[in-house]
């Protein structure tokens, strides 16, 4: 399976909440990416956030739309994001959306992982083209 990697620049916009009750904040943010590496483009997504009053316990879901090139195919695509912090210990899920992908990506699946290492963020995307 073919893998690209690099790393990405974010600009994250949060919004005021729209819910703050019994200890729970909700959120939505607006998220800018850069990548270099595998992965040349830009990203824009809309993340909704849930922040509790437990130190390290947190979820988001986001819909992310690239544009650019992976490993020099020229396109666009989008990726679905759920992640869960449970006291510190994250579980994330970054999928392609199914047909998402034009140009010379069309056809494209796969995953991607993401690091965060004291603010440097690495991804990792495993893929396959039809």
């Amino acid at each position: 399976m073919p893998t690209a990697r690099g790393s990405f620049d974010v600009n994250m916009e949060p919004e005021p909440p729209f819910l703050e009750q019994d200890g729970v904040t909700l959120n939505r943010n607006v998220v800018r990416k850069e990548f270099t590496g595998g992965m040349v483009g830009t990203s824009e997504a809309q993340m909704l956030a849930a922040f509790t009053g437990t130190p390290g316990s947190a979820g988001y879901v986001a819909v992310e739309h690239f544009t650019g090139s992976v490993d020099g195919r020229s396109g666009s695509f989008v990726l679905q994001h759920s992640g869960v912090m449970d006291r510190g210990d994250a579980r994330l899920t970054v999928a392609i959306v199914p047909d998402s992908g034009t140009g010379e990506l069309t056809g494209i699946s796969g995953s991607m992982t993401i690091d965060n290492n004291e603010g440097q963020h690495s991804y990792v995307l495993e893929y396959e083209q039809a």
